[in-house]
C-alpha cells in the first residue's frame, strides 16, 4: 500500500522555533522502518511514536500491516476485520499540538477506511469503523511526552489503552499511564525475565474493561463517519 506522506517537512518557522518541529520525509521514514522490518509487517506488534507530529511514521506502519492483511485475508470479510482491528489498535503517538494529533489520527482512518471499502464495497459496516475511529481517538494523544501528561487545561496524566484479542471479534481493554508503563518498579518473586536474561517488567493496569465486541465499542459516532 502506497500512503500519501507530507512531503512538508516545516509548517512554519514559528513552530520550528517554539516546538522544535521538523516532520520527517518518506525516505528516511522507511529507511528507519527498514531496520525493524519484521516488526512493522507483524500484525500485533506495538508502536509509540511520542512525537508523532501528522503521523508520518504510524502512516508507513498501518500501511505495511495492512498489507500484509490484504494479502492474507482479503477474501475473507470476518477474517479480516478482527486483524485489521488489532493493526490499527497496535499503533500509539503523541503530540504536543492539537493540530498535529487530529491530523494523525484522520491520516490513520482515511488510510483504513479506504482500504476496508475498496476490499469489501458495500458490505463494509459502519459500526466497525466507528469503532477503529473511536481506538485512534484513544491511541493518538494529545499530550506531552516529556511531563507524561496530556497537555490542556487539565492536569491528566497520559494513559494508553491496551487492546487485546481474545476471540475473533471480542477484544479485552486494559488502561495504563504512560508513567507505569515507564516506571522500573521491583516486582514479587516469582521474577520474570526477558530474552536476554534481564528482569521484565510487568505494568499494572489502571482500569481493566470486560470483553466487548470490535463492532460496538463507539456506536455513538457511527452517524458521523
Amino acid at each position: 500500500m502506497k500512503n500519501n506522506q507530507n512531503t512538508n517537512q516545516v509548517k512554519s518557522k514559528e513552530r520550528v522555533s517554539d516546538h522544535g518541529e521538523v516532520f520527517t520525509n518518506e525516505r528516511e521514514v522507511n529507511a528507519m522502518l527498514d531496520l525493524v522490518k519484521q516488526e512493522t509487517e507483524r500484525i500485533d506488534s506495538r508502536f509509540l511514536e511520542p512525537a508523532c507530529g501528522n503521523g508520518n511514521f504510524l502512516v508507513e506502519v498501518l500501511g505495511r500491516k495492512l498489507d500484509v492483511i490484504k494479502s492474507r485475508y482479503k477474501n475473507s470479510q470476518t477474517e479480516y476485520e478482527p486483524y485489521g482491528f488489532a493493526a490499527v489498535g497496535s499503533l500509539y503517538g503523541i503530540d504536543i499540538l492539537l493540530d498535529n494529533a487530529e491530523e494523525c489520527r484522520e491520516r490513520l482512518f482515511s488510510i483504513f477506511k479506504k482500504e476496508y471499502r475498496n476490499l469489501f464495497k458495500n458490505k463494509t459496516r459502519k459500526d466497525y469503523l466507528a469503532s477503529i475511529k473511536f481506538i485512534l481517538n484513544r491511541n493518538i494523544i494529545h499530550g506531552d511526552a516529556l511531563t507524561l501528561k496530556r497537555v490542556g487545561l487539565t492536569d491528566e496524566p497520559i494513559i494508553f489503552s491496551e487492546w487485546s484479542l481474545v476471540y475473533r471479534d471480542k477484544v479485552k481493554r486494559r488502561d495504563f499511564t504512560m508513567t507505569n508503563l515507564l516506571s522500573n518498579q521491583p516486582m514479587d518473586e516469582p521474577n520474570l525475565f526477558s530474552d536476554l536474561g534481564d528482569e521484565a517488567f510487568i505494568p499494572t493496569p489502571c482500569a481493566e474493561y470486560p470483553l466487548q465486541s470490535i463492532y460496538n465499542l463507539a456506536e455513538n459516532v457511527q452517524s458521523k463517519l
